[in-house]
């Protein structure tokens, strides 16, 4: 279930750029354009790109449109060109309508550093995450979950410590429920402003269908030696917030790529020229599309969010996230539970490929990898990166935002 306050905090992210004028979204579909031409003529001039089980992508967009629910698509992260390659390597229909083009996350410190990267990664649906110490509550994440939450569910979530009516409690069970046949109750079970929260806003971006959201929930790039070559590191919360705080729980997708690292190995990021220039022409590069995560087991992660916001819940202020929510142990599980879950998924499909060795199971805890990070790699030397770690802050102090009384916050 959602907070009204988290959503309005993501109405509010979105609003600082006119993205309710018609013309915010002719440019904004134009950038996109621009963006997935220029990668299109690179990918398929230069290199061999393969994408297996489209089918699958295409039944769950139409899935999400017709059950009025959005899409969110999960994938390991090989290189800074993962997005917008992987994008623009689909067919050209996924970018003819500006509603399909998919939204994503893009870093702060490099992506939007000034006013002219600012403006071009937002016109191109992207939204800056603040790494090192900014964590999973800040405004990027609230627009996403604002962003997956169909416009018309906004006022359907009930909220525990307002007065128990059994309207909205029955638009709980039914915005939730995915069974076809509760389809008409959804249209006809209309919220009244003494049953509900108070209805939001209008939509702070123009859109006529729900949205797509793609993520790597990795937040880094990770480029390993052998043997580990194409692992992941673990998958941090906020993936776990778009899926348990959206009105509606999304179609989630999975997806395993590997040939990126080839185009853009990450021991060329400090080479000059070098680095923005095609490498390994020819190539193969695959990316693999899963099935979608089995709605019953997301259904089961969000009852226990929701659970845990009835016994939780701020009372002096309902509409908004509590401490507990944030912070507590068992939020704290849940959360990792479910990105587990998701990475998981992911996983499978690197494994069903056979191209590569078994994943260190080590790779999946966050304690692993805070380790290795705050050590610089000391607590596992037979553990190399082709390139740096990027997670360590001190090799980012040429970024504008870096800040080194802050460093402690890895």
């Amino acid at each position: 279930m959602s907070f009204q306050d988290v959503l309005k905090r993501g109405d509010e992210f979105l609003q600082e750029y006119p993205r309710t004028s018609p013309l915010w979204n002719y440019a904004s579909h134009a950038t996109c354009l621009m963006m997935i031409t220029g990668s299109k003529i690179i990918l398929n001039t230069l290199y061999k790109p393969f994408i297996h089980n489209i089918e699958k992508l295409d039944n769950a967009l139409i899935k999400a449109r017709s059950e009025n629910r959005s899409l969110l698509t999960v994938m390991n992260h090989m290189s800074v060109v993962d997005d917008p390659a992987f994008y623009a390597a689909l067919p050209w229909k996924y970018h003819l309508d500006i509603d399909t083009i998919r939204w994503g996350f893009g870093a702060h410190n490099i992506c939007f550093s000034n006013i002219f990267q600012s403006w071009f990664f937002n016109l191109g649906k992207i939204l800056g995450t603040k790494r090192f110490g900014e964590g999973p509550f800040q405004g990027s994440l609230d627009a996403a979950i604002r962003i997956l939450s169909p416009d018309d569910t906004l006022d359907l979530e009930y909220e525990p410590g307002v007065k128990d009516y059994d309207k909205p409690s029955l638009l709980q069970e039914v915005n939730n429920n995915i069974r076809p046949e509760h389809q008409e109750l959804i249209k006809r079970f209309k919220p009244t402003s003494d049953s509900t929260n108070v209805l939001m806003s209008k939509s702070p971006f123009i859109r006529t269908k729900t949205s797509w959201f793609h993520v790597f929930p990795e937040g880094f790039v990770l480029q390993l030696q052998e043997p580990h070559q194409n692992s992941m590191r673990y998958f941090k919360w906020g993936i776990s917030r778009l899926i348990l705080e959206s009105t509606r729980a999304p179609i989630i997708i999975p997806i395993f790529t590997y040939g990126f690292e080839k185009v853009a190995p990450e021991d060329s990021a400090e080479e000059g020229i070098k680095r923005w220039l095609p490498a390994n022409m020819g190539t193969e590069i695959h990316m693999t599309i899963g099935d979608a995560i089995d709605d019953e087991i997301i259904e089961k992660f969000r009852f226990k969010w929701r659970q845990l916001v009835g016994k939780y819940i701020d009372k002096l202020n309902p509409t908004d996230l509590s401490e507990e929510l944030k912070t507590g142990e068992l939020a704290q599980t849940l959360r990792s539970n479910l990105a587990s879950y998701i990475r998981e998924q992911v996983l499978n499909i690197r494994d069903s490929i056979g191209q590569f060795n078994p994943e260190d199971v080590r790779f999946k805890d966050p304690k692993f990898w805070k380790i290795y990070t705050n050590t610089e790699g000391l607590s596992e030397p037979n553990l190399k990166f082709v390139g740096k770690n990027w997670a360590i802050k001190r090799l980012q102090k040429h970024l504008p935002e870096y800040e080194p009384d802050n460093e402690d916050k890895n």
